[in-house]
């Protein structure tokens, strides 16, 4: 009897953490945690209220194009760069958030250190762009892009910058260099 308490705690308690998966790091099409795709820039403060935002203030000429907010959590780990739409605007709208936790996870499971396997065998891949030193996997039912570095990639896609390259042609085991959302 006492046994069969016990399973049945243990798998009300397994169903359980199962289900509450913590919204906080969760990546949809125009979502991330509590970020939208319509949050303004003025809003993170609320947003991102337990952590730690720190926005760049351009002051030279060579500066004034750099627009980007790094979030960090409160000990220190760096959780997403975000870039509004326009410069010092405070009623701007996010353009792109690059992911770096890798706990931000999709509901099929991708972050940031996954793998092409992992995008090719949850996602339907709209295109693959070839730049010099990587390749750009984009997947438009995220709004999502992912760089994978060509020292991935057998060395006869690597140097060829003219080269289609397929799907097929990717290892499964290449890496997710940087994790983009775009807005």
């Amino acid at each position: 009897m006492k046994k069969s308490i016990f399973s049945l705690a243990m798998v009300a308690i397994t169903c359980f953490s199962c289900s509450t998966k913590n919204e906080n790091f969760s990546i949809a099409k125009n979502s991330i945690g509590n970020l939208t795709s319509t949050t303004q820039v003025k809003d993170l403060e609320t947003v991102f209220k337990n952590d730690s935002i720190v926005k760049f203030v351009p002051g030279g000429e060579f500066t004034a194009s750099i627009n980007e907010i790094e979030i960090f959590e409160k000990g220190g780990t760096k959780l997403l760069t975000l870039t509004p739409e326009t410069i010092m605007d405070s009623t701007s709208v996010i353009q792109t958030v690059q992911v770096f936790d890798s706990r931000f996870t999709t509901e099929k499971g991708l972050s940031s250190i996954s793998t092409f396997k992992d995008i090719q065998g949850h996602y339907k891949i709209s295109s693959i762009d070839n730049l010099i030193n990587s390749i750009v996997v984009s997947v438009d039912e995220l709004s999502a892009s992912f760089t994978i570095d060509k020292k991935e990639l057998p060395s006869n896609l690597r140097f060829d910058m003219t080269l289609h390259i397929e799907a097929s042609q990717i290892p499964d085991t290449a890496k997710i260099k940087y994790f983009f959302l775009n807005w």
